[in-house]
C-alpha cells in the first residue's frame, strides 16, 4: 500500500479524534509561538513542543488504516473485496 493510498483509505474513528486533538495542539503551539509580545523562554519553549507534538500526533493519526476482520474478506490495495 502506497502513501497515497494509504492517506486516502479509512480512518478509524479514535485516530480521527487523536487526528482533531493533535491539530488542535498544533493551533496552540503556533499561536503561542506567533505571539506579538515578548513571552519568557519557556512558554516559547512548551509552544515549540506542543506544535510539533501536535504535527507528528495528526500525521500519525491520518496515516493509520483500519484492517479488515477475517468475516469481512480480504481487501485488495484498491479498497475493493
Amino acid at each position: 500500500m502506497t502513501i497515497i493510498k494509504r492517506a486516502k483509505a479509512p480512518t478509524p474513528k479514535f485516530f480521527k479524534v487523536l487526528r482533531n486533538i493533535g491539530l488542535a495542539l498544533a493551533a496552540i503551539g503556533g499561536t503561542i509561538l506567533a505571539a506579538p509580545v515578548a513571552l519568557p523562554v519557556v512558554v516559547t519553549s512548551i509552544g515549540g513542543y506542543l506544535a510539533v507534538a501536535g504535527g507528528v500526533a495528526s500525521a500519525v493519526s491520518q496515516l493509520t488504516t483500519s484492517h479488515p476482520t477475517p468475516e469481512e474478506g480480504k481487501v485488495d490495495d484498491n479498497g475493493t473485496q
